[in-house]
């Protein structure tokens, strides 16, 4: 899932200023589940958002919508209330729901209500740990499920720099787990050491399928029309 958090109040309502109708759209999806985009926190966004309207003298209307999923245009239709009669419309999705309702409603100032931070999981109750960069060229199949690229603060792929601590956290910070500790562990209670250490070297990462060849995309093309691909 995409992992984001609430941007700060005073970071949101610079980006407000001059405007007197708000629409928070809210997604009932990745973002609810990490409890930073849902309803619920559209809400209690809402609220704030009068009451610091207020304090400086200012009055600011502000309704709440919500969307299932803020990344699929089927679910425009779940609006109860037009982005055009609004000033701006806040945006709690992750960066690809900003980005798409952006396209989706181009007479609309769309903005951002959250920083959109990891793919992650949950690793316990209000916590999300990052477990996957999005690279395009994933090893996992060689590394026991643990993402070096995600794990290892310098994305190294060919195994651990010199700065790992005895006790297998990172340099860079002493809460760190180190990633290819991480890996060497997981891949040692799997019984697969030897696997670890016949690992071919690994070439050069092809960056192009990250991030230097533009924006990516994923076309089926049985599922497309010839004008979409």
């Amino acid at each position: 899932m995409i992992v984001a958090k609430k941007k700060l109040i005073k970071e949101i309502m610079a980006g407000l200023e001059g405007r007197q109708r708000v629409l928070i759209v809210a997604c009932g999806s990745c973002v609810t589940v990490c409890l930073s985009g849902g309803e619920k926190q559209a809400q209690e966004l809402a609220s704030q958002l009068r009451l610091a309207a207020r304090a400086v003298g200012k009055e600011l209307t502000v309704d709440v919508d919500c969307m299932e999923r803020q990344c699929d245009r089927e679910f425009t239709s779940q609006l109860t209330h037009d982005p055009k009669d609004y000033d701006a419309v806040l945006s709690i999705a992750c960066g690809v729901g900003v980005g798409f309702m952006s396209e989706l409603f181009p007479a609309s100032r769309v903005l951002p209500g959250l920083n959109t931070t990891f793919y992650g999981a949950s690793t316990a109750d209000g916590v999300w740990g990052e477990y996957c960069h999005g690279c395009g060229d994933c090893v996992l199949a060689l590394t026991g499920g643990v993402c070096p690229i995600a794990r290892c603060s310098k994305n190294l792929v060919n195994g651990p720099c010199g700065g790992t601590t005895k006790d297998g956290k990172c340099e860079v910070t002493a809460e760190m787990d180190c990633g290819w500790h991480l890996i060497y562990e997981r891949m040692k209670a799997a019984g697969r050491l030897e696997e670890l250490r016949a690992l071919p070297v690994q070439e050069p990462r092809d960056w192009a399928k990250d991030r230097s060849s533009g924006a990516r995309r994923l076309v089926h093309k049985e599922l497309t029309s010839p004008e979409d691909r």
